[in-house]
Parts: C-alpha cells; sequence; structure tokens
C-alpha cells in the first residue's frame, strides 16, 4: 500500500496548499530523509508570488531532519540519523567549478532533493523528501548530506544552508578589522551576514526601520543601528568621519537601495547585492564606479569550498552561544498552516523574522 504524508504544495501564483501525498519513493545510493524543520527562504517566496515555476511543485530548502530510509549502496547513513541536506551539489569537474564559482555549475543548478510532488524543488515543506545520489555522495568523500551531532537542535542545523550563502559573501569580501560594514536589511539573512561580518572584527552598523529588528540584531553583538527612516548614507558618512563606510552589504531585494547603498560607500569601496534575484534595471551613477573606484559585487547561493567551515560555524556558534540562530525564529507553523506561514513571510511584520515550518513526531 502507497505511504502517503502531508506537503505544501504549490499550485500557482500565490496558491499554497496542505494536501496528502504519496511518500517519494528511494533509489539506489538514495535517502529518504524525514523532515524536522524547514525554513522558509526569500527565494523560495519570489517563486510563489511571480509563478516563475511550474505547478505542482514542493518548495523548501532550508531543512534539517532525520534518515528515514536507506537506499542499496548506500554508505555512511543510516535509518535514524540527524542530517541536514543542501539541495544543490556541484560537479566539481567543470569550468565553472574549476573557477570556483559553483552556482553556475550545470549540475548544481539541478535540484537534488523532492518530495516528488512535480519538478524536484527542494521539497522541505512536506514530511519527506527524497535525497538523489550525488546529494548523498559516496559515504567517502563528502557531499550534500550532512550529519547533525546530538547537541545541535534540528532548528539550528536548518540554518546551516542559509548560513553558508550568506559566509560565500562576506568571505568574497575578505574583511579586515579596521573596515566598516554597512548592513542593509536586518530581516534574519541581514543578521547573519552582520553578524558572520562582525567577526571579523570589523565594524558593522545595521539599517532597518524596525525597532524590534534591531533588538534581536543586539543579541548577536550588533549594537550600532541606523534607522532606515531616516539619512542612512549621512550616518553612514558620520560614522566614518566623513568617508562613508567600506563596505555596503545589501540583504534586501529593493533596486533603489543600490544607488543608496553606493552613495553610502566611500571612494574605494564596493557593493555587495545579495538580495537581487529578480531581472530588471537600476539606476546607478556609472561615474562612481569609473572616477570614485567604487565597485559593485554580488554573492550568489552556496559555495562547496567552504562547506565544511560554514558547518563548523553553525555547530560552534550554538555551543558557544554566539551564534545560536534559533533566536532568528519567530514564528513556528506546523504543515496544516503552510498556507498562513507563507502569507506572514510574504508580508513581514515589525517582530517576524525567520518562518519555519515544523513536522514534529505527534
Amino acid at each position: 500500500m502507497t505511504r502517503t504524508m502531508l506537503a505544501a504544495v504549490y499550485r500557482g501564483i500565490d496558491d499554497v496548499r496542505t494536501e496528502t501525498v504519496a511518500v517519494p519513493e528511494i533509489g539506489p545510493g538514495e535517502v529518504l530523509m524525514r523532515i524536522d524543520t524547514c525554513g522558509i527562504c526569500g527565494t523560495d517566496l519570489k517563486k510563489i508570488h511571480i509563478g516563475s515555476h511550474s505547478a505542482p511543485r514542493v518548495f523548501g530548502h532550508e531543512m534539517a531532519g532525520t534518515v528515514e530510509a536507506v537506499g542499496e549502496g548506500v554508505r555512511g547513513f543510516k535509518p535514524g540519523d540527524r542530517v541536514m541536506a543542501f539541495h544543490h551539489i556541484p560537479c566539481g569537474e567543470c569550468f565553472y567549478c574549476r573557477k570556483k564559482t559553483f552556482a553556475q555549475c550545470e549540475r548544481y543548478k539541478k535540484v537534488g532533493t523532492t518530495a516528488g510532488v512535480g519538478e524536484a524543488a527542494g521539497g522541505g515543506f512536506a514530511e519527506y523528501i527524497r535525497v538523489m545520489d550525488w546529494i548523498v555522495g559516496d559515504g567517502v568523500t563528502a557531499a550534500g548530506l550532512i550529519h547533525v551531532p546530538d547537541d545541535i537542535p534540528l532548528e539550528q542545523a536548518a540554518f546551516i544552508e542559509p548560513v553558508n550563502t550568506c559566509f560565500k559573501a562576506v568571505k568574497l569580501l575578505a574583511l579586515e578589522p579596521d573596515d566598516t560594514v554597512l548592513v542593509i536589511g536586518q530581516g534574519s539573512i541581514g543578521i547573519i551576514l552582520a553578524a558572520l561580518a562582525a567577526q571579523t572584527g570589523a565594524t558593522v552598523l545595521t539599517s532597518d526601520m524596525y525597532p524590534e529588528r534591531h533588538a534581536i540584531a543586539a543579541q548577536f553583538g550588533l549594537k550600532q543601528p541606523l534607522d532606515a527612516r531616516g539619512d542612512v548614507v549621512a550616518a553612514s558618512k558620520a560614522a566614518t568621519a566623513g568617508r562613508g563606510a567600506d563596505v555596503a552589504l545589501v540583504a534586501v531585494g529593493s533596486d533603489k537601495l543600490i544607488e543608496t547603498s553606493m552613495a553610502a560607500v566611500r571612494p574605494g569601496g564596493r557593493v555587495m547585492l545579495f538580495a537581487s534575484t529578480q531581472h530588471g534595471t537600476a539606476p546607478f551613477d556609472p561615474a562612481a564606479v569609473c572616477m570614485d573606484e567604487k565597485t559593485l559585487m554580488g554573492s550568489y547561493s552556496a559555495s562547496v569550498a567552504i562547506q565544511q567551515e560554514g558547518i563548523d560555524l553553525v555547530f560552534e556558534g550554538y555551543r558557544s552561544g554566539k551564534l545560536d540562530f534559533t533566536k532568528l525564529i519567530s514564528h513556528r507553523f506546523p504543515l496544516e498552516q503552510a498556507s498562513e506561514a507563507v502569507r506572514l513571510a510574504a508580508n513581514p511584520q515589525p517582530d517576524s523574522m525567520k518562518i519555519v515550518l515544523q513536522n514534529r513526531k505527534r
């Protein structure tokens, strides 16, 4: 008899419904993973809102849980193991992998986890997912299925993938202790970016319009808030002897903030776009790039080159209390209330941060 499960199925633009579907079947080299916690990511919300992907499918990729079953030939994993799964892993051999631009690898662009409904899309908004063989790996060389120690909550482990994406951006900036970094946006991703930037010894200014978010940021040692309703450019210059920040990290997908961030950095400064994932056009002063020697750059998705370092950050950060990302979770919803969870995540409130779907044993 076919086993069934609950899944939050994307059916069309702004239409996510909790449905009963078949538990995905696994093949040789694959793993069936029971989801405990899955965060709702801004990229999921964008796809749901603009209808860029065909329906039906099940989104969700910030996920952790336990191994339910293993396919023939799987090594290194057994039922009951606590794990998290990356949904993308590159081939390691192509031109882009050799250049360490892993997110542009064709294998990387292929999603390796699915709830079995429609095209593979992560699948974390479900009770179970099928983890494909190149994500599981050979049990010798690390791939995309990661063991989680018993002392680390699965809620914390669910942050491994988004932390990797943020850590990649911070590493690309090669920050120095005498740098001043402006992080625009203090949602959960903005706070992660700011907290990781602060670990380099740099001075971090955080910009957001909600005092509630600045209060959460302060729990991560981020205590130089700027009110985004005021003049952020002037405030950045006031904090840097009139020069402007060395770096601006833009954690909000707003094209108009590109111009703001370019104005907020000093001559020779850098602007890192982290949330600009929709195609379009955005105005900026080309002379700021040429004559003022400012750099406009971007970072997207995760990097296997820093995968273990990012994992260690999440585990040790929880143990020390310095990077306890569970503090970023403001709302926890069961799968039965998935549509409500997605609606809140798409319309954030001052007190809403990371919103997760959870599949706790009943």
